[in-house]
């Protein structure tokens, strides 16, 4: 699991009894829950969660126990009224919402400037398990370099990603390091606040904080029983 920092990673980690050990890799510390995950503090924005995450899952196949599962996890943005503040919201889409060029016409992503990707897509089966375990609300949530803080800047997501629930700023760097190992992806986020002027009164992050200990309390289970070579 792969949040951007110590306060989410400790707040999964609540999720699980086992005794925690630390293990050191290159620019992060990576936990090791006993009978449960191990669990990154990737840091903030996706260049940095993407080269904490390669790291890890680097060092986990030279050790010969590849990874078979990358869950990116932490509180996000959510786009009113889809995703209240205190829903989960789980990813059958994580796309780079800002990863492109602004022209005249108005923004086009880089694969429309013929390079790359944009979106990386979980595994359907699974995130149609998680989101019954989890009572999860499931679509599109975006990646973005800078957070958005206007009602101009939101309302433009809506109208480019209309199934949006949710932003944040780590989904999409995961994601890439693990299509790069060939290891499937999850997002699974807590909304603390709405996507928009930023009101820091508004935000609930103890509350977002709880509902991922919540959420990765049931997400257990599944992931246990999961097996990738079915999908």
């Amino acid at each position: 699991m792969a949040a951007a920092v110590p306060a989410e990673r400790d707040a999964v980690a609540r999720a699980f009894p086992g005794r925690v050990r630390e293990s050191a890799l290159p620019g992060a510390a990576l936990h090791r829950i006993t009978g449960g995950p191990d669990l990154l503090a990737a840091g903030v924005g996706p260049a940095l969660a993407a080269a904490s995450t390669a790291a890890a899952l680097t060092a986990a196949a030279l050790d010969g126990r590849p990874y078979a599962l990358v869950v990116s996890a932490g509180i996000a943005g959510g786009f009113a009224p889809r995703a209240a503040v205190g829903s989960l919201v789980l990813a059958d889409e994580i796309t780079a919402a800002d990863l492109g060029a602004e022209t005249a016409e108005g923004f086009v992503p880089v694969t429309g400037l013929g390079f790359g990707t944009v979106t990386h897509r979980p595994p359907a089966a699974l995130v149609r398990e998680v989101a019954a375990a989890t009572g999860a609300l499931t679509g599109t949530v975006l990646t973005v370099s800078t957070v958005t803080g206007t009602a101009a800047r939101a309302e433009e997501l809506r109208s480019r990603h209309p199934r949006a629930l949710a932003e944040a700023m780590e989904g999409f760097g995961v994601a890439e390091a693990a299509a790069a190992h060939g290891v499937p992806v999850l997002e699974l986020r807590a909304v603390s606040n709405p996507v928009g002027p930023r009101d820091r009164a508004a935000w609930r992050i103890g509350d977002a904080l709880s509902a991922l200990t919540e959420g990765f309390g049931k997400l257990a289970p599944v992931l246990q029983s999961w097996n990738p070579h079915e999908q």
